[in-house]
């Protein structure tokens, strides 16, 4: 087998700047200059993969060490793909059962035009964080609440702000949600792990973001101080039509909740809590054990319930989802990846290239920067979160490990300056599927997205402080 140590800086980057060509002009050229469709993300690394291990035959690396190290990462990721499949199995059960649709018609019949913008950004991370899902919360109860803001005459930028806001920190803080999986994935770190790291700056940001659109329900309140009941009406008689609702809906959620706290193992956690809301759904559900198994295989499907002729496309959109296939494409995508970082792992790529951009940085807490700016960078140029935290979790993985800064604060970097960035880009696919579902143009609702704003300052600001990094922590 050919040596590492001969091989020179070009030899060794020129996979990952192949893989960079590609998507310059498969993900930025064409849909941004040449007005073409964007190039599938999985054929991208697939193409990046193919030419890396080209590379390395004519380098003189034997096939048998090139399979052995991508089959060694696969077997690494093996865990976290499993829980991919398990999250599309809890969203189907959870559907099928109630306990999802239950939660979201108590919470839009929450909505009080006097705490509107302030519900604008509680409601949405109820929904995100069981479904999830930023975007499905956007297009679903986003809408209806930027519906309602409209009819009580209520500022829509700020409205849109904290929806915005709202449903990604949901997302970020669930066990659900593929980005936050795929995080915790390229980083080798617990989902859990993640997602109690991910509170260090994110919790904080959204309690001051929640004080303040409390206190603009008063600077500028609604013109109107009735909700229309056209808007909110055929929605929750749809939902209420098609499940029934009690307490004990909530013990799926609840084992969750436990097995986050108890630090339990998340494959069994999610499996458990699966296994009890599809015998919930037979139990308290007009669904028979077919519906079920249905929901397992393929997810939930609104065309299930009975009597219910007319499902406004909002409620069959949020909640025909789940089941085995609900994350086809970010398994696929995933196991690309790690055929590409698998390979160029035998000429140690990513940490030359790294050594060789940030080798003047001596402290942790620029170490921790830097990788926060490299991940807005990323995911500013590709506008594809789940390639950016594979890109820059293999990027500085060894890095942080080097200097003793435990790798679940890389995992919270790469949200914070990735997913919580992605909707103050305004080219980015996220900023455009936001203005578009919420017919609010980017200048009016930017400034009013307060949570990835408030945390963008946070973040950096904890990092040269040296707090919530998890210095004291042992590293394996």
């Amino acid at each position: 087998m050919a040596k590492i140590t001969r091989l020179s800086f070009i030899k060794t980057i020129l996979p990952v700047l192949f893989l960079g060509g590609l998507i310059l002009y498969g993900m930025v050229l064409r849909p941004q200059v040449f007005e073409q469709p964007i190039f599938p993300l999985e054929v991208i690394f697939m193409l990046a993969a193919v030419f890396a291990i080209g590379e390395l035959m004519i380098l003189g690396f034997a096939w048998g060490d090139i399979q052995d190290a991508i089959i060694k990462k696969l077997a690494r990721g093996f865990p976290a793909i499993l829980i991919l499949f398990s999250i599309g199995v809890i969203i189907g059960t959870w559907m099928v059962s109630g306990t999802i649709p239950m939660l979201i018609y108590y919470g839009i019949r929450l909505i009080n035009p006097a705490y509107i913008y302030l519900l604008a950004f509680l409601i949405p991370i109820i929904f995100s964080t069981l479904t999830g899902t930023s975007w499905g919360s956007i297009g679903t109860i986003g809408v209806v609440i930027i519906g309602i803001a409209a009819v009580i005459g209520a500022n829509l930028g700020i409205t849109a702000g904290a929806i915005v806001g709202g449903a990604f920190f949901g997302d970020k803080l669930s066990p659900l949600s593929d980005t936050t999986n795929l995080a915790a994935m390229a980083t080798d770190v617990d989902i859990y792990d993640h997602i109690r790291s991910m509170m260090v700056t994110t919790l904080p940001s959204a309690i001051i973001a929640g004080t303040i659109y409390f206190i603009l329900g008063f600077v500028y309140p609604p013109t109107g101080s009735e909700i229309d009941t056209q808007q909110v009406a055929p929605t929750l008689n749809a939902i209420a039509s098609m499940f029934n609702f009690n307490g004990w809906l909530l013990i799926p959620p609840i084992i969750v909740l436990i097995g986050s706290i108890r630090k339990m193992a998340t494959l069994p956690t999610l499996l458990t809590s699966s296994m009890s809301a599809a015998l919930l759904a037979l139990i308290f559900q007009p669904y028979s054990s077919a519906d079920v198994m249905a929901a397992i295989h393929k997810g939930f499907d609104t065309n299930m319930a009975f009597g219910v002729n007319d499902v406004p496309a909002s409620i069959h959109t949020l909640f025909t989802r789940g089941g085995l296939y609900e994350l086809n494409e970010a398994i696929i995508f995933s196991i690309m990846v790690f055929v590409f970082i698998g390979t160029i792992d035998l000429i140690d790529a990513m940490p030359t290239i790294v050594d060789r951009v940030f080798g003047f940085i001596k402290s942790r807490s620029s170490l921790i920067v830097s990788s926060l700016f490299a991940t807005a960078f990323t995911n500013g140029i590709t506008s594809n979160q789940s390639a950016t935290s594979f890109i820059i979790g293999d990027a500085f993985g060894k890095r942080y490990d080097q200097s003793g800064v435990n790798r679940k604060v890389l995992s919270r970097s790469i949200e914070d300056y990735g997913t919580m960035f992605e909707s103050l880009v305004p080219w980015h696919a996220t900023a455009i599927f936001l203005t578009t579902t919420l017919g609010v143009a980017y200048g009016d609702y930017w400034h009013w997205q307060l949570l990835s704003l408030i945390n963008l300052v946070m973040a950096p600001a904890l990092a040269i402080m040296g707090k919530g990094c998890f210095y004291e922590e042992d590293e394996t």
